[in-house]
């Protein structure tokens, strides 16, 4: 970044936000993970850290802040739409999702219209000093890190069981549940596999997984949220949507109803791999992010 400054000749102010990050986003990932539950520190990065402490710190010094995530803002007179970038794999409208409208009314994001070809080709033609990086990967806290590193530095181990489901044997053993989230399919170290997670008793520090994962006794197409944060309202009723479950871009085709206060009902027309307590589940109408909820 500094080296990006320098050449265009352009100052770079830091200011640094570790304190608030650990406070509000890595404590809240270790709680989540004693509980069981599969957080998703990225989303929260941004609605707490990059358009919360940092626009507090700014304060109304800026009008909008402008940030290279692959998504489309469009600020209109009934206030901001968020939108999916034409690149369906970079598309990081999931991990802006949680932003609050009065957030997204000072976000621009001037890269989100382009494929990631395009923006590789401009920082070429422009020959930034890091127009040759490699793409970043995993979550933006960690760096290199690994995240079972991390869960073992902050929570440790603890041997338990691996059981199998469907007969309640003992297969073999753990060395945390938190290590484990629904639909995992690595890690167990169990021959005659696959084998995936299927549940995991937080209190008695089992895990059960099943070899017949994809059977029909294993639902894996409904599920609550709560916690909801909606950028656009949805209308109350039940109302047909498209949901993605994680980064990237599969989206699944859902009805979503609501339940009780800030909860909905949803349901899959297809089956998905992990749906797991503590995700973000993002919903949109075609390419417009409606808002998203966590899973209960």
């Amino acid at each position: 970044m500094q080296a990006v400054c320098d050449q265009l000749n352009v100052p770079l102010e830091i200011i640094s936000l570790q304190q608030e990050y650990h406070d509000t986003v890595a404590r809240y990932t270790i709680e989540e993970i004693k509980k069981g539950r599969t957080p998703n520190p990225d989303v929260l990065c941004n609605s707490r850290i990059k358009f919360g402490f940092f626009l507090k710190q700014i304060d109304d010094s800026y009008e909008k802040v402008a940030t290279g995530h692959y998504a489309q803002v469009h600020h209109t007179a009934i206030g901001p739409v968020l939108s999916m970038s034409p690149d369906q794999i970079k598309d990081q409208t999931y991990f802006l999702s949680y932003l609050l409208t009065e957030q997204l009314s000072r976000a621009l994001f001037p890269i989100g219209h382009l494929q990631k070809e395009e923006v590789r080709a401009l920082a070429h033609q422009f020959n930034l000093p890091t127009k040759d990086r490699k793409d970043s990967q995993g979550i933006c806290f960690l760096g290199k890190l690994k995240f079972s590193d991390f869960i073992k530095h902050h929570i440790g181990e603890k041997p338990g069981n691996l059981v199998e489901y469907e007969t309640g044997k003992v297969l073999g053993k753990h060395k945390g549940f938190w290590f484990f989230t629904i639909g995992q399919r690595q890690g167990s170290g169990l021959a005659g596999g696959p084998w995936y997670v299927v549940s995991k008793d937080v209190q008695a520090n089992k895990v059960f997984v099943s070899r017949t994962y994809h059977a029909d006794d294993k639902q894996r197409n409904q599920f609550n949220v709560s916690e909801c944060n909606w950028i656009m309202q949805p209308t109350g009723k039940a109302q047909l949507v498209q949901v993605k479950l994680r980064h990237g871009k599969n989206l699944h085709q859902a009805l979503i109803e609501p339940c009780g206060d800030n909860e909905y009902r949803v349901t899959l027309t297809t089956n998905d791999q992990g749906i797991a307590p503590g995700q973000f589940a993002v919903f949109y109408d075609n390419h417009v992010c409606l808002g998203a909820g966590i899973i209960r």
